[in-house]
């Protein structure tokens, strides 16, 4: 199959005619119009809002996956960008329309919500590894201007809400197996006794990896509880835990390399064994009462999180006197609360909702540096080099407004952010790097929608926003030690035009095309000797369009189609390091084209098969465009699934095939990698087989 490039001009002569024709009702189409709170904060149809914003429901979610990665769920979203990186040590890379790109590890740019519980730091700092993608009863997937009314660093919001335990109780097992000694066993139980619901799972999951030096074993556990103290209320408790140890860190590889072998690593992976221990832990409580026309909502949580990180920094680099060594090491604290008021009244022709809330969220890390060296032996917890204290916090009042006047609906949102950073540095052989800085900024969102039809809705918006720098980004001033206090947050201000309209009972399209200007856009400055500086280029310039087409068009056939165009250049020259970025040059880490698309065959309830293709246009690498650019590439995957009931038992069987025609393909870039390592591969033909059983107590 020739690789070329997607262009939009076929595909929008394609659609013209859907918004010049007549369009049918589509009062029957529940699926295709679930009901959302990311966003407006109180319950409406994803169809009545004047956002983008997505459903990936539960049968996505599970049906012939692993469960084991966000990306596995997320590939059909619009807008969306995720990259596996075959690199659990490291986490996804997820951005959204541009945000995000540039971290080179975990997400950032991105909040990341489960069960009201923040995934992300108050700096703007996330794992997606967090998500329990078993207990998963839906992901809302919130893009473009109306992001802003979650605070700083919120370029998109992910949002996972996990399952109540609901019915008679009932206990599962689950086994998978596949390719390069991938396993997952999953034990499970759930149901409900009066008014109290449970969930309990947990889980183990085993790879060599598909490169060499990725072995991985992930073990999770998840808990909830669900009360109805009275017929006005609800309480809800979750816990939940993550532990990886000994993660190997396969790292990026040169172009070189990446053509020899993409299963292979560079030499100094195995020589530092670069790897990462992580150990995660949070719980939290969601209540909710509601008080005639208003609704009062609450949640507070905790966690503490603790990472061990073996780099293959050489031992000649950690000589230099500022240097913070080889060897990464933090034990972070964190806990915050939200609490919001939601009212409906009737105001003047129409009905208005209001929402105040305020959210508060703290992080502390004690944070550890050392040799990754003793001597002559490499890859080991050597002498201290660094020892600081690091606390973000962050304060946010908003409120928010919905007026449904008749076919139009406004929308406003507004929102006060206060981050602050203080860094209390314990190790003085190399200068006091203590310090404290705080950002401060009013975001506005606005949004309108005009129902043309019932079957047809337009909408505009436009928000202000800004990115706070994260705690890694400010680790090291462009002079030397010592953090880097001058960074200043990007500041951005989007725009956004959609429709969305049934072209049937059982078909949706979503269109939006929008627009992105940032000042202070944050690059890296210089990346070398296991230190990556950042600093504030000029003005950055994102346009794109983005289109999803869901369609159940017979009891048989569904299929699914999501295409995202994108430029995304920087808008003014400007000096970075010893490099001149040119005025228009792309911006790295983000494709042109992104596509998604799956055809799914159900002939009979119980048994179905899907085709998936996904296609990436090609990412360049860094900000001046002249390093070799990953290539474009199309892959293909199949899955099947079955179930069977007997009695108190079900039984449901997977089979999936990954990468169908095993092609070679960068699956991710880290950008602006000093040591040339830029591409991470993607994985080849994968096998992967599952079985589990249900049984239901009466």
């Amino acid at each position: 199959m020739r690789q070329a490039a997607f262009t939009p001009r076929p595909l929008l002569l394609a659609l013209l005619p859907i918004f010049t024709g007549s369009a049918m009702a589509a009062d029957t189409a529940t699926v295709l119009n679930p009901v959302v709170v990311t966003g407006s904060r109180a319950e409406a149809a994803s169809f009545d809002l004047p956002y983008s914003i997505d459903v990936v429901d539960s049968r996505t979610i599970g049906e012939g996956k692993l469960g084991v990665n966000a990306s596995e769920a997320l590939a059909g979203v619009p807008g969306l960008v995720i990259q596996n990186r075959n690199n659990y040590a490291q986490d996804l890379q997820i951005s959204s329309r541009g945000f995000g790109t540039r971290a080179a590890f975990g997400v950032r740019g991105i909040k990341l919500i489960t069960d009201g519980i923040p995934a992300s730091t108050p700096d703007g700092q996330g794992q997606a590894a967090t998500f329990n993608l078993d207990t998963a009863e839906r992901i809302e997937v919130l893009r473009g201007p109306f992001s802003s009314v979650y605070g700083a660093s919120s370029g998109g919001v992910i949002q996972l809400f996990s399952r109540d335990g609901k019915g008679a109780p009932s206990l599962k097992a689950g086994v998978t197996g596949g390719s390069w000694g991938t396993s997952k066993i999953e034990l499970g139980a759930e149901g409900a006794v009066g008014d109290t619901g449970y969930i309990l799972n947990t889980s183990r999951f085993d790879s060599n990896g598909f490169r060499d030096h990725s072995a991985v074993t992930r073990d999770q556990v998840f808990g909830k509880l669900s009360f109805v103290p009275d017929a006005d209320s609800t309480l809800k408790f979750t816990v939940s835990s993550l532990k990886q140890n000994g993660t190997q860190d396969p790292l990026g590889l040169k172009w070189a390399t990446f053509k020899a072998d993409p299963s292979a690593v560079e030499s100094n992976a195995t020589t530092y064994n670069t790897r990462k221990n992580i150990d995660h832990m949070q719980g939290g409580l969601q209540y909710a009462r509601q008080f005639g026309a208003g609704r009062l909502e609450f949640n507070a949580y905790a966690g503490t999180r603790s990472v061990t990180q073996y780099l293959s920094i050489p031992s000649f680099v950690q000589a230099a006197p500022s240097h913070s060594g080889g060897v990464v090491d933090f034990d972070r604290s964190f806990h915050g609360f939200g609490a919001r008021w939601i009212h409906t009244l009737n105001a003047g022709p129409g009905e208005l909702t209001l929402t105040g809330g305020l959210d508060y969220d703290f992080s502390e890390d004690d944070r550890k540096g050392y040799e990754n060296f003793i001597g002559t032996t490499l890859g080991v917890k050597g002498n201290l080099r660094r020892d600081e204290i690091n606390t973000v916090t962050s304060l946010d009042p908003y409120a928010q407004a919905s007026w449904k006047l008749g076919d139009v609906t406004l929308q406003a949102g507004l929102r006060h952010s206060h981050v602050e950073y203080e860094v209390d540095d314990a190790y003085l052989s190399n200068a006091d790097g203590s310090g404290e800085v705080s950002y401060r900024k009013t975001t506005p969102a606005v949004g309108v929608l005009w129902a043309v039809t019932p079957a047809l809705n337009l909408y505009a918006s436009a928000a202000r926003g800004f990115e706070t720098p994260t705690v890694t980004e400010m680790s090291y001033a462009s002079a030397g030690g010592g953090f880097n206090f001058d960074l200043k947050p990007a500041r951005s201000i989007q725009y956004e035009l959609g429709a969305k309209a049934f072209l049937s009972d059982d078909t949706r399209l979503n269109a939006a095309i929008f627009q992105i200007r940032t000042d202070d856009e944050l690059v890296v400055a210089s990346s070398s000797g296991g230190r990556t500086v950042y600093a504030n280029a000029a003005k950055t310039l994102r346009q794109g369009m983005e289109i999803a087409l869901d369609s159940e068009f017979s009891e048989q056939w569904r299929a699914r189609l999501a295409v995202t165009w994108l430029r995304a250049i920087y808008d003014g020259a400007f000096t970075n390091g010893s490099n001149s970025v040119a005025d228009g040059s792309r911006m790295p880490g983000i494709p042109a084209t992104s596509a998604f698309g799956e055809i799914v065959w159900q002939p009979r309830q119980d048994l179905s098969a899907a085709l998936e293709t996904q296609y990436r246009s090609k990412v360049y690498v860094e900000d001046t465009n002249t390093e070799r650019a990953a290539p474009a590439y199309t892959i293909f995957n199949l899955r099947l699934t079955a179930e069977q009931k007997m009695g108190a038992w079900k039984l449901t069987e997977m089979v999936r095939l990954d990468n169908l025609f095993d092609r070679t393909y960068v699956g991710s870039v880290i950008v602006g990698d000093g040591n040339g390592r830029y591409y991470e591969p993607g994985s080849g033909f994968g096998w992967f087989a599952g079985v589990s059983a249900r049984y239901a107590f009466d």
